[in-house]
């Protein structure tokens, strides 16, 4: 009693009590059972300490002023060209990140919201929330090549599945989710979706998940039948929105409007931890390599990184001063640098039953890009 557990002990503890047979016998299967205790005992023990590449703080790097008209939404990195694709009001403008330059301009995209890409078929797709439609473009030319009716309203957040080789728009007006084939240029499903769709992430294994704004929630879609399997409940979470996924440990993150991020088992739906992250966030971002979660906090104008120190324990590890407005981000995750947008702001135009919470519009020339890292 009261000794430490060790390898000899373990080893020791084996051959006197397990007997049976001859110790000259026992040796292979001593051995590999102590192996075993050794890899529990290792795999049990906490992950310490902030990881190296987040041992040097996070900051703002750069600050890029882009200027122009329109308000904007969701942002994007090409992993292949490490452009940032930031959906702009009508169009959608591609920019290199390590100038600032404008290499193109994707127009026609009404009400532009998303950005998704399908790298095996060489092509990109903006959801266009004025149009109900998808707008799609080469990701080589940059050039779009064709437009698809969602026969849904409104689509905000728009995601590729890869085990499906479907595209999905999660339409906040209708309140549903157009499944697209994008080969076939068509919807070929429509799934309800319970309330009002915001985020969504893939597993790339047949499950796709997305938050629901009105009703906190969060509802999972088998990509294989395209119906929802499984809504859960967001304890202690108002008005979720960004979303973001740990495919290796099953973790999803939603950030909510009352400055908490909820983590959820993506298995089973429970609930696993809150933290404090800042208010008015509208994107979550994960860095799989570094174990950080990442929330863009428009209303603070700061950015919230969180270590995943285990697949139940996260602890703030900085808050990043950004600026107000800076509501929605992008991760370049080879890089490891978090891309946010923001603009000065006028006041808001009187609501309209088209548009009962209108957003204020953006003062001229102050339109900005700001690159995060460490």
């Amino acid at each position: 009693m009261g000794r430490k557990l060790s390898i000899g002990n373990v080893f020791t503890h084996f051959v006197r009590v397990r007997g049976g047979y001859p110790i000259h016998m026992n040796i292979r299967l001593c051995l590999v059972l102590v192996s075993g205790v050794a890899a529990s005992l290792v795999h049990s023990a906490p992950v310490s300490a902030t990881p190296a590449a987040d041992a040097k703080p996070y900051q703002v790097l750069k600050r890029f002023a882009v200027g122009g008209p329109g308000g904007w939404d969701y942002l994007i990195v090409d992993p292949r060209t490490h452009h940032l694709m930031i959906a702009r009001s009508d169009r959608v403008l591609v920019m290199n990140v390590h100038d600032g330059s404008l290499i193109a301009t994707i127009p026609d995209t009404a009400g532009v919201h998303g950005i998704a890409f399908a790298p095996s078929l060489g092509e990109g797709y903006t959801s266009n929330g004025r149009a109900d439609s998808v707008t799609v473009f080469d990701l080589e030319t940059l050039k779009a090549t064709a437009t698809i009716d969602v026969q849904g309203h409104n689509p905000d957040a728009i995601l590729y599945d890869p085990a499906s080789k479907h595209l999905y728009t999660f339409n906040g007006r209708s309140e549903d989710v157009s499944v697209i084939d994008p080969k076939r240029r068509s919807v070929i499903a429509k799934i309800a979706a319970g309330g009002k769709p915001e985020f969504a992430a893939t597993d790339g294994a047949g499950h796709v998940f997305f938050n629901i704004e009105n009703t906190s929630e969060l509802s999972v879609i088998d990509s294989s039948t395209n119906s929802r399997i499984d809504t859960w409940k967001l304890p202690h979470c108002e008005e979720p929105t960004g979303l973001a996924l740990d495919v290796a440990h099953q973790r999803l993150f939603s950030v909510c409007q009352n400055g908490v991020m909820v983590v959820t088992d993506a298995r089973s739906g429970r609930h696993v931890a809150d933290v404090s992250i800042g208010q008015g966030p509208d994107a979550a971002a994960f860095d799989a390599k570094r174990g950080l979660v990442f929330s863009s906090n428009g209303e603070d104008g700061t950015l919230t990184v969180i270590h995943e120190d285990d697949p139940e324990h996260f602890r703030i590890v900085g808050t990043v001063p950004t600026e107000k407005s800076a509501r929605t981000m992008a991760l370049d995750a080879t890089t490891h640098q978090v891309y946010l947008v923001a603009a000065q702001l006028g006041a808001a135009p009187a609501p309209t039953a088209d548009q009962p919470h209108p957003r204020p519009p953006v003062l001229e020339d102050t339109f900005t890009v700001l690159a995060v890292g460490n």
